[in-house]
């Protein structure tokens, strides 16, 4: 994947306060990053940078080569943001609001009715064409907000708390939404504090606190990273003590718990390996007479994932 999203040393100060901290960050074209951390930590300070609405103290970032800073016109065009508290026209319709929007970004007047029938098809508000934005629900404006991001067809959407104050409804119709244009190959920026709004959605994720960039990449090369071992789930028929002295066995084993109340028996495999060590493992268990009706690997969630990262770069 080529870069569309680059900082070095992006930095950002409000009086003595420092909100960014020496920020290096790449987003790869076609990801949707998720951009995670606790209010406060640094993201809503690092898309309006990007997006060419507040300028950092020092360091430099570019959305498809052009400079954030000494080309903010065409960044601008390249971009489409979403902010966690955006404005709308009350006295607007909502394919008024969208045509001003279009024309602010000089979209020629013959096709602006053709994209905007799209935008409101795509968002599923093509019922709500001619209803004025004052009359629409929080869920409904929050998608009308995201067609207004997308009407000079950006390369890169950002999108800072779009799930904020939705009901949980409101939150599913986004997520689909957000993975339609994923599938539309349009590059996307998320940010959230609320984990389990990005968990299914992101292929990349950048974890920041307190100014800084504590880790980022592909979700799975982090998980990889965080777990150098691997957990197994093993649910067995017969003795589980018998079956953990059969797992001990094994090279590579670092731990074997039993959990003999559960129904069926299980085993909680403690191992360090690659692949084809655990198919290994689980031929090793079978031909040594355990009845393995289970067997899969825990996974971390981005929960997990935050709080290790955290707890081990950020001390208190």
């Amino acid at each position: 994947m080529s870069t569309l999203v680059e900082t070095k040393e992006l930095t950002r100060y409000y009086g003595n306060t420092i909100a960014l901290e020496s920020l290096n960050l790449e987003i790869p074209q076609g990801a949707v990053y998720g951009f995670i951390g606790p209010n406060g930590a640094g993201k809503t300070t690092t898309m309006r940078i990007m997006t060419t609405l507040l300028a950092p103290s020092s360091g430099q970032a570019w959305i498809a080569g052009s400079s954030v800073m000494r080309e903010p016109r065409a960044v601008r065009r390249l971009v489409g943001f979403m902010p966690d508290f955006f404005g709308v026209y009350d006295n607007m319709r909502a394919w008024e609001y969208l045509d001003f929007f279009a024309a602010s970004y000089q979209v020629p007047a013959d096709r602006r009715a053709t994209i905007i029938d799209e935008l409101l098809e795509l968002v599923d508000l093509r019922h709500k064409r001619d209803a004025y934005v004052m009359g629409l629900s929080r869920g409904m404006k929050q998608r009308l907000s995201l067609a207004r991001t997308m009407v000079h067809d950006p390369l890169l959407l950002i999108l800072d708390e779009p799930a904020s104050g939705l009901d949980p409804r409101a939150r599913v119709e986004l997520r689909e939404l957000l993975k339609e244009l994923r599938s539309l190959n349009k590059t996307i920026m998320i940010s959230s504090h609320i984990l389990t709004e990005l968990a299914e959605m992101c292929t990349h994720i950048g974890i920041i606190e307190r100014g800084k960039l504590l880790a980022s990449g592909e979700v799975n090369a982090i998980m990889r990273s965080l777990h150098a071992h691997h957990i197994f789930e093993v649910h067995v028929l017969g003795d589980p003590a018998a079956a953990a002295a059969v797992a001990r066995q094994f090279p590579g084993i670092i731990d074997v718990r039993t959990q003999p109340e559960a129904l069926p028996p299980m085993l909680h495999i403690d191992y360090q390996g690659d692949d084809q060590g655990i198919s290994a493992l689980l031929t090793h268990l079978v031909t040594g007479g355990v009845a393995v009706t289970h067997f899969a690997g825990q996974t971390s969630d981005l929960e997990d994932i935050f709080l290790k990262v955290t707890n081990q770069a950020v001390p208190l």
